[in-house]
């Protein structure tokens, strides 16, 4: 056997493989293409019955706004997560405040004022409905609203996988894998599948990232409970197939190959 032709065919064997399966990894290549206008619209989540928010008024007078302050205990706090920019890390946020909660007829009842229904509102609608409500009796009202139990699940093939609450329920595809890490190297980025629970009737999703025209998808913008998989790649499916003991054969393998090369080296001499 010509040993020296053996060992280049096997290397470029093995560089042809390694190339195959190299992934293409760059998100949205198309983006110059794509008009962002229309996933503007869809920018803003609607609260939903079982919806957790904070909130709390303020004004020059703080005299006047304590009846529409319930009251709470700050050692009730909620753990939500930042979204990371650049490289950092996201950091958890301690939240607290008097909270309230969105019933099955999408009604919370607030101080004073009683049932107010926030069907089809977001949170910034629902500040501009409350503080024109309040104007009844306050003068200036400041409100702040939080809502503090959208949480995200994101499961497969990404750096750390889990539930995220995220603040204010402003997330997307795309901040909440930069939650969890981004995709490990072993995802595929044509095939994310998002699952969505609609007034309990579950939808489906895919969604290819290296394409820009995935913003303008009503899944861009995730809701709450929503669940990501990402899903394995070949090379991934069929390491996992593999027996974990595979290392050492091919170690031992080595072994006695180099040992009988070196055999047939000295018999030859």
């Amino acid at each position: 056997m010509n040993w020296k032709n053996f060992i280049c065919g096997s290397a470029l064997s093995i560089l042809l493989f390694s190339c195959g399966a190299r992934q293409e990894i760059n998100y949205m290549k198309d983006i110059e293409n794509v008009a962002l206008d229309n996933s503007i619209k869809n920018s803003r989540v609607s609260l939903q019955p079982g919806d957790q928010i904070i909130i709390t008024v303020t004004a020059k007078d703080m005299d006047v706004v304590k009846p529409f302050n319930q009251v709470y205990s700050s050692s009730n706090t909620v753990a939500q997560y930042s979204v990371p920019s650049s490289n950092n890390l996201p950091q958890q946020i301690p939240v607290s405040g008097p909270t309230y909660n969105v019933d099955t007829d999408y009604n919370i009842t607030f101080p004073q004022i009683g049932k107010i229904n926030v069907k089809n509102e977001n949170i910034e609608a629902f500040k501009v409905k409350l503080t024109d409500l309040l104007r009844t009796y306050i003068k200036d009202p400041v409100v702040d609203v939080k809502l503090t139990n959208f949480r995200v699940s994101l499961l497969g093939e990404v750096a750390k996988p889990g539930t995220y609450i995220v603040p204010d329920g402003n997330a997307t595809l795309l901040s909440v894998l930069g939650l969890a890490g981004d995709l490990t190297s072993y995802g595929v980025r044509t095939n994310i599948l998002i699952v969505r629970n609609v007034d309990g009737q579950f939808t489906k999703e895919k969604i290819d990232l290296t394409s820009a025209q995935f913003i303008n998808s009503p899944y861009y913008y995730l809701r709450q409970n929503d669940v990501i998989y990402v899903q394995p790649n070949a090379n991934r499916e069929k390491s996992a197939r593999v027996d974990p003991n595979t290392g050492i054969y091919i170690s031992v393998a080595s072994v006695i190959a180099s040992l009988v090369i070196g055999v047939l080296a000295l018999t030859k001499n």
